[in-house]
């Protein structure tokens, strides 16, 4: 299992420091050796394609996605555009995950559908690959899209596609058309017997690679006392799964109530004992959300600096043990 990170929008910066300040955390997880960072695509905050690209200019290893950005939001020729000059800007470490969002994001703030995420993601997929296969021209028709268009960026290479594939459709669409998965709030009896066995089901009966299940955690290095107030942090901060039926639904598949009993906190021995039932359970790569307690800046700083450099000294692998 390949230990990376996943970071989120940092209020505590000024604006005026937010992009730069990104751009640093991406150069300090490579120096601290992780095999990769995830960047989501937040709503009304910095984009996270265009903060991926100048990353991956003054970066050389470490793997750099999105996790992700809703597909409504943008065409998939545009789409494909954007992710091919990302990807050129990282020297081919840039993987693009994408996600059919939330109700609440894509109808209530941007007033564009919501409906059938699962088919808008098939369709989606049937333009987005043959654009990757290029260059040359993309022509294809389904239920959602009539393109013709050309597509020349970059000469053809890799370019892996993952996508937030929670339900049974969507883990089909995600092993048959794509690389693997991206989750959140997820704990491991609902990926050990749901999303795993369905995701490598499908990758196989299409002929494809065993697929990716990359999982986006909380994590804390804390006192064993702080548990609880971490958890229940967690989910005030980064969980409401009521305010979303996509993560209801996939909480159902597991014992997790909100994300933060999906968290791995507590002392070194508990955090690493759950990384490793994440890893047994079938996650490929682990992506920490390092969550800083404290009431002050400099306490939450330190926090996540300690976080950090103890993920950091696992390696960027959790081998079986």
């Amino acid at each position: 299992m390949r230990i990376g990170l996943m970071i989120g929008s940092d209020k505590e910066r000024s604006r005026a420091d937010r992009l730069a300040g990104l751009v640093a955390d991406v150069q300090a997880a490579e120096r601290d050796g992780f095999a990769s960072l995830w960047i989501p695509q937040i709503p009304g905050y910095l984009d996270a394609m265009t903060a991926i690209a100048i990353a991956g200019s003054v970066t050389r290893r470490i793997e750099l996605g999105t996790a992700v950005v809703p597909v409504q939001t943008r065409h998939p020729i545009p789409m494909a555009q954007q992710a091919l000059t990302t990807q050129g800007a990282c020297g081919g470490r840039f993987t693009l995950g994408l996600g059919p969002s939330h109700h609440w994001v894509i109808q209530d703030q941007l007033g564009l559908p919501y409906d059938r995420p699962a088919a808008l993601m098939r369709d989606y997929l049937a333009v987005l690959n043959p654009a990757f296969a290029g260059p040359g021209p993309v022509a294809v028709e389904n239920e959602t899209y009539r393109v013709h268009s050309p597509v020349d960026v970059v000469d053809s290479g890799p370019m892996p596609v993952v996508i937030s594939a929670l339900g049974p459709v969507m883990l089909r669409l995600a092993g048959e058309h794509a690389a693997g998965t991206i989750l959140w709030m997820a704990d491991e009896r609902a990926i050990g017997e749901h999303i795993a066995p369905r995701i490598t089901k499908a990758a196989s009966g299409a002929g494809r690679p065993a697929p990716r299940i990359i999982a986006g955690v909380p994590v804390a290095l804390c006192a064993g006392g702080e548990v609880v107030a971490a958890r229940t942090f967690a989910s005030d901060v980064l969980g409401h799964a009521e305010l979303s039926p996509n993560y209801t639904r996939l909480l159902e598949y597991g014992d997790a109530e909100d994300v933060g009993d999906t968290m791995a906190v507590g002392e070194a021995s508990d955090v690493l004992a759950r990384l490793a039932r994440y890893r047994d359970a079938g996650v490929t790569d682990f992506a920490a959300r390092v969550v800083p307690l404290g009431d002050t800046p400099a306490a939450r700083r330190a926090s996540r600096l300690r976080t950090q450099e103890f993920l950091a000294a696992l390696g960027p692998e959790l081998q079986s043990r």
